[in-house]
């Protein structure tokens, strides 16, 4: 029997826009989910529809304020096992299409909504992206120098670990309680709140030593050399991780640094000096040198890539993780393949892309609407 993946037969109505929520159903998708996004069409021309996150999964462009499009909704969503949506607190149940309504139609529904501050508490209604929850989770804090202002990673963090990740999570642990209960259940993901969740190590160590954590002076965030990064002969850099002492101790033997470094690798008063001396001896030779040198060593020491060698990294081409894929135009592109790998039921590229409404006339047509109705409907801007 031909593998549909983990989540074949799970259907997803997906309300969500821009990233959080379409990574979140992405994730379900990859699985072997059914994914049914819907989108108001007027959101096309702000050219933020990020196609990298609409492969396996079908879009139908759907206004929800007028009547018809919220009748096409309850027809999809009757008999749904997933709805998702990423709107401010209070703006479903404006529509009309918020989970109470829905599941006095579906009781099995999960009902996911993926907000920055969640559904309740004093910031419910505050407008904000990544930069702002990594900000208030106190996550931006410590990414950057720490003589510099905060650096915003170049990765949407709370974005994509918190509310597509975690909500993928939340949406995984409803089904299996579903599974039990014969019921379905609301999802309330604060992305803030999936920030601060990201933080037990430097709790620990605040409880424990009354410890305020700093920008780029944590034991894991450049404090120790056996834990920072470093600029090598060509302007390139390399990270070193080495935190047990085994590890260190044989990247000192392989540097041929002074002995008593392997023994001072956390001792305050002389840290400064052990990482000066790391910065000096690491810029006497290219990436490519010390790649070649210690790249097989266990010394926890990795070069930096920037993107275009990701993509050709043979770590991630032979596992799989980055391939070619049909774009749906008799051409391939280059696609980030789901991370996660199960042996019986694997998820994986199956469709390309989809383009913005590009299901809209198959999934009505599904619904029993003829050609003549799906064209009165695009006439009338329902759809």
């Amino acid at each position: 029997m031909e593998n549909k993946g983990a989540l074949s037969g799970i259907k997803v109505i997906d309300l969500s826009r821009l990233l959080p929520g379409p990574y979140c159903s992405m994730i379900l998708a990859d699985h072997g989910a059914r994914v049914i996004a819907l989108e108001d069409k007027r959101y096309k021309a702000e050219g933020l529809f990020l196609s990298t996150v609409y492969r396996n999964k079908e879009h139908v462009t759907l206004n929800l304020k007028s009547e018809q499009g919220k009748k096409i909704f309850f027809e999809l969503a009757k008999d749904a096992d997933v709805v998702m949506e990423g709107f401010r607190p209070g703006v479903v149940e404006k529509l009309g299409v918020d989970y109470k309504t829905l599941s006095a139609i579906n009781p099995k529904v999960v009902y996911c909504s993926i907000t920055g501050y969640g559904q309740d508490g004093p910031f419910k209604n505050i407008a904000g992206h990544d930069a702002n929850y990594l900000s208030y989770s106190g996550v931006l804090n410590l990414i950057g120098a720490e003589d510099r202002p905060p650096s915003i990673p170049g990765v949407q963090i709370a974005d994509i670990a918190g509310g597509g990740i975690y909500g993928a999570l939340g949406i995984l642990l409803a089904l299996v309680a579903r599974q039990r209960t014969g019921k379905g259940q609301y999802i309330d993901i604060s992305m803030t709140d999936c920030m601060v969740s990201l933080q037990p190590v430097l709790l620990m160590f605040y409880k424990l030593l009354g410890m305020v954590p700093e920008r780029s002076q944590t034991m894991l965030s450049h404090r120790y050399a056996c834990y920072s990064t470093y600029e090598t002969k060509d302007g390139r850099f390399l990270s070193v991780g080495a935190v047990e002492n085994r590890f260190w101790s044989r990247l000192c033997e392989l540097l041929d640094l002074p002995a008593d470094f392997v023994m001072l690798q956390y001792d305050e008063a002389r840290r400064e000096e052990i990482h000066a001396k790391l910065a000096e001896v690491f810029k006497q030779k290219t990436l490519a040198q010390w790649e070649a040198m210690l790249g097989q060593e266990d010394v926890c020491v990795a070069p930096i890539k920037n993107l275009p060698e990701v993509l050709d990294l043979p770590l991630f081409r032979e596992r799989g993780v980055v391939q070619e894929m049909d774009d749906g135009k008799g051409g391939k592109v280059t696609a980030i393949n789901t991370p996660v790998k199960l042996s019986d039921t694997p998820g994986g590229l199956r469709t390309p892309p989809i383009n913005f409404g590009d299901s809209t006339d198959n999934v009505l047509a599904e619904l029993g609407y003829s050609a003549e109705e799906i064209a009165k409907l695009r006439q009338e801007n329902v759809v």
